[in-house]
């Protein structure tokens, strides 16, 4: 059940027990091994919503979100135009579209132009949940080659939010987490067996303060 910040501005929604409403994770090359990880280790209970960049292939089907619903606990699906979001449901967008997430709790796929090369972008997906979800955002940038997501989490930073980045050591590829690391806009850069706990214990569980953000 969504509880309302206040009787004012009803957006965006809020989820009951959450600190944080979304996290936004990002991948690369590398991501499916990262993602599996994360989200297999995530409880049932888990009260924010997820939303997925991961680069794919851009003209043929992903099967990535089958794959990832057979691994967790929660509810894994591909990203549909008008979706509203959901606490425990991970949200991945198809190929070839980027993801945004919008102010009212629902998302919206486009074709707009690549950036970075790139369709769907870690940086719109970041920026629009920033701009969204404010403080109330967790950004979470894993393996990967390039530097898609490294201003996407400028954007988080500037508006409040959180930022995790998936450290060098365990990174399949460094590409993407250094980059993002490179911007001094990490407020965790963990190794890949502690991002699960962290998410918990930022959206669920301590304060901020007790996280050390």
């Amino acid at each position: 059940m969504m509880l309302m910040a206040d009787h004012v501005n009803k957006y965006p929604p809020r989820f009951a027990n959450a600190a944080f409403d979304i996290v936004a994770l990002a991948a690369s090359a590398g991501g499916l091994n990262a993602l599996t990880q994360i989200l297999s280790t995530l409880p049932t209970e888990f009260t924010g919503a997820i939303a997925v960049v991961q680069h794919l292939a851009p003209r043929h089907p992903s099967l990535i979100a089958e794959i990832l619903n057979r691994k967790t606990a929660l509810k894994v699906k591909q990203a549909e135009e008008g979706d509203h979001l959901n606490p425990g449901t991970v949200y991945v967008a198809p190929p070839d579209h980027h993801l945004l997430v919008n102010d009212d709790g629902t998302l919206s796929l486009t074709q707009s132009k690549l950036v970075h090369f790139l369709r769907p972008s870690a940086d719109l997906l970041f920026e629009s949940v920033a701009a969204s979800y404010k403080e109330r955002a967790i950004a979470v940038v894993l393996t990967g080659t390039g530097s898609d997501g490294a201003m996407g989490v400028e954007a988080i930073k500037k508006m409040g939010g959180t930022v995790i980045v998936q450290n060098e050591k365990t990174a399949e590829f460094t590409g993407m987490p250094l980059a993002a690391i490179q911007t001094g806009n990490a407020d965790f850069i963990l190794p890949l067996e502690e991002i699960s706990p962290t998410l918990v214990n930022l959206v669920m569980g301590n304060s901020r303060e007790e996280c050390g953000v």
